[in-house]
This record gives C-alpha cells, sequence and structure tokens, in this order.
C-alpha cells in the first residue's frame, strides 16, 4: 500500500439544518481527558476532539496500567483521538452556492470520512424547518445530501476536463493516472483512490478521450464513495416513531453502513457523568447511579429510558458512529511503537505510551517512517513485542501489535 494518512483521521459531520448535528458534536467532543502530548496544538472553531475506542493492549499484556501520552486509557480501554469537523447545515443546490454551500463543501475538503446525521424521526422539512414528527421522508434528505457532494466533485473532476482529456492522452497510463491524482489532490484524495475508483467505474485501462458526461459523472461518484465513504447516523431514535423510518431506511439503502443514534441521550449520559451523578464511559452498553439523592424524580425517569434504549441497541449510538467510522469503514488498526520490547516502553519509561491509527496493511517501515522519517531512512527491522519476533521492512503489521523500530537514525 502507499500514501500513509495522518494517524489522527479527520470525520466530517454533515447534514441539513436541525437534524442534531451540533448535539452531536457536543456529545462527541465532550470526554474530558488528560493527554501528555496533546496531538493537536490549534482547533478551528468548526473543530473538535473526539475519540475512537479499543481494548488496550496492556490488558493484552496481562500488565495492571498503561501511560498513555498521546491518547488515553480509561478501565483498560484506550481512547484515541480523532479530529471532528462540524460543517454547517447544507441544502438543495449547496454545490451552486445556496446558503453558503460552496464554502461549507470546502470545508470538507481534508476529510477521510463522513458521518450525515439524519433526523430519522422525520420531524424536519428540507431546509430543517420542525413540520411534525413522521412528516418529512428522511430518506430523501439522504439522497438529497449525497447528490450535493457528489456534484460538488463532478464539479471539480470535470474543470477544464476538455483541455486535461488532451493531456491525459498523450501520457502512458500509469503517468496519466499521477496527472489524473494531480488533478484531485486537493481533495486529499490518494492515487490508490484514483484507481479503485476507475475500477469500480469500470473505466480502468480505457482510452479517456471516450469519456463524455456520464463517464465523468460516474467517475466522480465512485472516487467520492471510494475517498469520502459517508456512515449515516440514523440520530432521534429515542423517538418510537422513528423505528419505521430506520427500517425503511436500510430496507432502501441496501449494504449502507447505518447506525441508530440519540445523540441527545449519549450528551446527557456525557454531562451526568462529568457532575459524578453516574459512572459511564462512552461506548459503554450500561450505566450505574452513583448519586441517586442528588437526582430529582425527572432526572431519575430520563436516565431509566436511556437505559432502555442502551440496552435495546448496545449503546446510544454515537460512539458506534466514530469507530464504525474509523475501524470498520477506513478500516484502520491500532498499533503502539516502543523503544523497550522486554519492558513496552519509550525511553523515558512510559509504559505503551502512544497508540497509532494506521491504515489496515500498513507495514513496518511505513510505520517507521510516520513515527519519523528518520526512522524510515534507517530501517534495519522491527521487533513484536509478544513474541520477540524480527521482522523486515514489508512486514504487515496486525491490530494490537507493539512494534520496537531499530533504525541507524535515532530520531529525538
Amino acid at each position: 500500500m502507499s500514501g500513509i494518512p495522518p494517524r489522527y483521521p479527520l470525520i466530517g459531520i454533515i447534514g441539513k439544518t436541525n437534524v442534531g448535528k451540533s448535539t452531536f458534536f457536543s456529545a462527541a467532543t465532550l470526554l474530558q481527558v488528560r493527554i501528555e502530548n496533546r496531538p493537536f496544538v490549534t482547533i478551528e472553531p468548526n473543530v473538535g476532539v473526539g475519540y475512537v475506542r479499543t481494548r488496550c493492549a496492556h490488558t493484552t499484556f496481562n500488565l495492571p496500567k498503561c501511560m498513555p501520552q498521546n491518547s488515553t486509557c480509561l478501565r483498560g480501554f484506550r481512547y484515541i483521538p480523532v479530529k471532528l469537523m462540524d460543517v454547517a447545515g447544507l441544502v438543495k443546490d449547496a454545490h451552486k452556492g445556496r446558503g453558503l454551500g460552496n464554502q461549507f463543501l470546502d470545508d470538507l475538503r481534508q476529510a477521510d470520512v463522513l458521518l450525515h446525521i439524519v433526523d430519522v424521526s422525520g420531524s424536519t422539512d428540507e431546509g430543517g424547518n420542525y413540520v411534525g414528527i413522521g412528516k418529512h421522508d428522511p430518506l430523501q434528505d439522504v439522497l438529497v445530501i449525497e447528490s450535493e457532494i457528489d456534484e460538488w466533485f463532478f464539479s471539480i473532476v470535470s474543470k477544464d476536463w476538455v483541455r486535461v482529456k488532451r493531456s491525459l492522452e498523450t501520457l502512458p497510463y500509469d503517468k496519466a493516472l499521477d496527472l489524473l491524482h494531480q488533478k484531485v489532490s486537493g481533495l486529499s484524495i490518494r492515487r490508490d483512490h484514483i484507481v479503485k475508483s476507475l475500477k469500480a467505474a469500470k473505466l480502468d485501462g480505457g482510452k479517456f478521450s471516450s469519456w463524455g458526461d456520464e463517464e465523468l459523472r460516474i467517475f466522480s461518484r465512485y472516487l467520492r464513495i471510494v475517498s469520502k465513504p459517508i456512515v449515516i447516523v440514523a440520530n432521534k431514535m429515542d423517538i418510537p416513531e422513528s423505528e419505521d423510518n430506520l427500517k425503511r431506511l436500510m430496507r432502501e439503502l441496501p449494504g449502507r453502513v447505518i447506525i441508530p443514534t440519540s445523540s441527545e441521550y449519549e450528551l446527557a449520559l456525557r454531562k451526568a457523568a462529568k457532575a459524578g451523578l453516574i459512572d459511564y464511559l462512552p461506548g459503554d452498553s450500561q450505566i450505574s447511579i452513583l448519586r441517586s439523592e442528588a437526582l430529582t424524580p425527572k432526572q431519575k425517569e430520563a436516565l431509566r429510558n436511556i437505559e432502555d434504549f442502551i440496552k435495546k441497541f448496545g449503546g446510544t449510538g454515537v460512539q458506534e458512529a466514530l469507530n464504525t467510522a474509523v475501524f470498520k469503514v477506513l478500516d484502520m488498526i491500532t498499533v503502539y511503537p516502543v523503544e523497550d520490547v522486554s519492558r513496552l516502553t519509550d525511553s523515558k519509561g512510559n509504559i505503551l505510551p502512544d497508540a497509532y491509527l494506521i491504515p489496515r496493511g500498513s507495514t513496518a517501515l511505513e510505520l517507521a517512517n510516520l513515527i519519523h522519517t528518520d526512522l524510515g531512512k534507517g530501517f534495519l527491522y522491527a521487533i513484536l513485542a509478544r513474541d520477540r519476533r524480527r521482522v523486515g521492512s514489508d512486514y504487515v503489521l496486525s491490530d494490537g501489535d507493539v512494534v520496537k523500530v531499530v533504525s541507524t537514525l535515532a530520531h529525538g
């Protein structure tokens, strides 16, 4: 594989207005944890830090604890930072500039994956206005918003196509791919995205001179699907009428990733946990009340409703949406670089200090380059902590690997 992306993926949060995007964003970024080596020094106003959750390696090595630096560990679960970008509400014809759509779409250029927050209760119309529960079809929201993003992609790919097409025809196929990649590189698209999209569109190996408007649209859509995959977050599932709409979405959109969610419930749980009223970690499928006497009857009833919800769906959906986006859709794994494979520490004695998110299929050499370019330049071999096995540059890393990179060039 090639073009290894940053170890902190950027998740774009999209949708029309009044669907719960801000609530989702607030809930996902509310976890207050201490991180020694803070991953993001400056954060734009509409960008926050969320976390994906995975079982920490210290539990699989039967260690009593770890000493995380770039992430945090809570009761055996490693919470690894990811960037979340909350894009202002999109509307129909956003790609034409309606509602400042072009500006908001441009915000998505660097996103690795998109979470489409949908009001599955059907209570808001196309413009985000409240019309009453069940009065609007959420399937239309999915189709309209995705169409806007596809049209945005098409506008970028098709710009100056006649001129670009002439250049593509004069080049060998591999060089033509490089030129096509250069044209769309501003969308954070990798070369392998181009290759996968051409294959999926059944346009690989063909003559670019034969491409008309239809071929451009097909290629653009597949390029969006491959490079900016979408997870549908079926929000407001705490409203009973949402269940029929969820079933319809799943029936009408077979094969799509759809997460039943209540952002409002998750936000309530995180606020209650922060206040010390309950014991709850993001992603848990149960909660424990710590200070029953401090809760009003209304709050107790609300918690009972939330408990019923998370028992039914396995959680509120917020943490599952983040985990699904990173671990399933982007197909990333977690690895732990160390300097001492006996003690699983860095040079300062921190146990399992860093957790890196990397694409499945990444090699030991790619990890070395990700840690520091000097490690990659002087790469000799890597050592797997679990069995002390020495592996070469082309070793494909597995989820949960603890790895020491041995190089002729030190980093610091």
